[in-house]
């Protein structure tokens, strides 16, 4: 039961009933991701009443047959189980439009089922349109749902698109479809999505930063040496994704926008409140200020890019890169990317940051390291092994998601010797349930027309600025940087640490 007098505490904009048209539906992103999530909402007792799925894809499908698929994925990935009670009410809200995505046609009938379904249905007439098909369709389908009308709101209603990554594939394709989106919808109703800024632990940043004393005074580089930031996955092109991954590369798939999304939350000055826009404003001034790597010699001194050889995996014998399905033979495509950044404001001069992402590294996770410099240590000089190590602040992304303060303590007994100890914070168990999936958190916000969380059209065009001095060194320079190797299983090329031990510093092991 709600309580009354708790209601004037919610800090967020109440989501409203809408009805939400996924494109490209029968896809693995509909089935394993977007469904599950609203489903888990309608579970926890989040979602609004009334909120209908309709999905529009290419393929011959009847409701019931759309809905089948549905279940049967999940039941196997659904956050909070599977409840056939929940199901049986929340499927009878899921409906199927076929249709290709340039066909004018379509999306006239499209217009006419949504109306159909306010008024059979009890709907608003709010509409919130998610582009979850393959980017290629990305511009058909705005120009599409424009040209049907479907970009306007009724009176009294709203209109907003999702678009998911990847926002342009360099900064020129990018500003492309900024253009056709603008053209489309207003920005206030575009909302650019990163999974990552879903997640609790990326949400608890600003909180852990700015509400707590302890910390906040700390934060520059007076006190702190470096900071890592770290992607690993312990999975290569299963399921086909070679063909995909060929052509982006671990640059462009994950450092330029989950990754500086992150470096964002962790570098931004305090926001002067916390509307979309008060949070926005301060992130991409953290992007605009990274120092650009815009020769092929600053790229080759400050970026390591490699592809993985065969190895060993979880005991499994994996192949290397260039052997793996649907990946060119003589690829130059990087599975691996590390690279080190400085951002040139006050609080910030001086400090080095260093972003990896790697395939096939020995285990999945994301975190990232603040470094404390080492206080002072002649009082303790004299000890065998003097002090082990400076202070590290780890913040856990995924999957244990956390945050852990490295501190150096005495080890009980009669002599004095210095040990590191860890106090450990898990939300699992501190708050006595699991995160709620990032999807899930995204949807609502978009849902209550909160924007926070997702990224701005400047936002993703200065960070492909950054990006794409890098990549024009890889691919369009005479003379590019190496390609680097490691052993699949490894936690990388040795490039990648001599990249920091330049600066007399070493990566963190997970």
């Amino acid at each position: 039961m709600t309580n009354p007098f708790r209601e004037d505490l919610v800090s967020r904009s109440r989501p409203e009933p809408c009805t939400v048209v996924i494109f490209g539906a029968t896809g693995d992103l509909t089935h394993r991701k977007l469904v599950p999530a609203i489903y888990n909402l309608a579970v926890d007792g989040e979602l609004p009443p009334g909120v209908k799925i309709l999905g529009f894809a290419r393929r011959e499908k009847s409701d019931e047959e759309f809905r089948k698929g549905l279940e049967e994925l999940n039941r196997k990935v659904s956050r909070s189980g599977h409840d056939d009670t929940i199901w049986g009410k929340f499927v009878d809200n899921i409906h199927y439009h076929q249709s290709e995505f340039d066909e004018t046609d379509g999306y006239k009938r499209l217009a006419e089922r949504l109306d159909t379904i306010d008024r059979d249905r009890g709907g608003k007439g709010n509409r919130l349109f998610y582009i979850a098909s393959a980017p290629e369709f990305f511009d058909v389908i705005l120009e599409k749902l424009k040209e049907a009308g479907l970009n306007e709101a009724k009176d009294g209603c709203w209109a907003r698109v999702i678009v998911e990554k990847p926002f342009g594939t360099d900064l020129k394709t990018a500003q492309h479809l900024n253009e056709v989106v603008n053209r489309t919808f207003h920005e206030k109703d575009t909302y650019r999505i990163d999974h990552y800024l879903g997640k609790e632990t990326a949400q608890n940043i600003m909180v852990l930063r700015f509400a707590n004393a302890i910390f906040e005074p700390l934060w520059n580089n007076r006190y702190i040496s470096h900071v890592q930031v770290t992607c690993a996955e312990n999975l290569g092109m299963e399921g086909g994704r070679g063909g995909y991954y060929d052509t982006a590369g671990a640059l462009r798939d994950m450092v330029q926008n989950h990754l500086l999304q992150l470096l964002s939350l962790i570098t931004m000055e305090p926001p002067t409140d916390l509307s979309a826009d008060g949070v926005r404003d301060e992130k991409v001034k953290v992007i605009r200020s990274l120092r650009q790597w815009d020769t092929p010699e600053k790229v080759a001194e400050n970026v390591v890019r490699a592809q993985y050889t065969k190895g060993f995996v979880d005991g499994k014998e994996v192949p290397g890169y260039r052997e793996e399905d649907r990946v060119d033979p003589e690829s130059m495509t990087e599975a691996y990317v590390a690279v080190r950044l400085m951002i040139d404001t006050w609080r910030w001069s001086g400090v080095p940051f260093y972003i990896r992402m790697g395939k096939q590294l020995p285990k999945k996770a994301t975190e990232i390291s603040v470094h404390f410099k080492a206080p002072p240590c002649v009082l303790f000089n004299a000890l065998p092994g003097g002090v082990p190590g400076a202070n590290v602040l780890v913040i856990r992304i995924q999957p244990d998601e956390g945050i852990s303060l490295r501190m150096v303590s005495k080890i009980p007994g009669t002599s004095l010797r210095l040990e590191p100890v860890k106090m450990d914070f898990h939300y699992a168990t501190s708050f006595g349930k699991g995160s709620p999936e990032a999807y899930e958190r995204l949807l609502l916000d978009a849902m209550a027309g909160d924007a926070t969380l997702f990224a701005r059209r400047d936002e993703v065009e200065e960070a492909w600025k950054f990006i794409d001095h890098i990549e024009h060194a890889w691919h369009q320079s005479d003379t590019p940087p190496p390609m680097a190797e490691y052993v699949a299983g490894t936690w990388g090329p040795k490039e990648a640490d001599e990249l920091l031990q330049r600066d007399g510093n070493s990566w963190r092991r997970l």
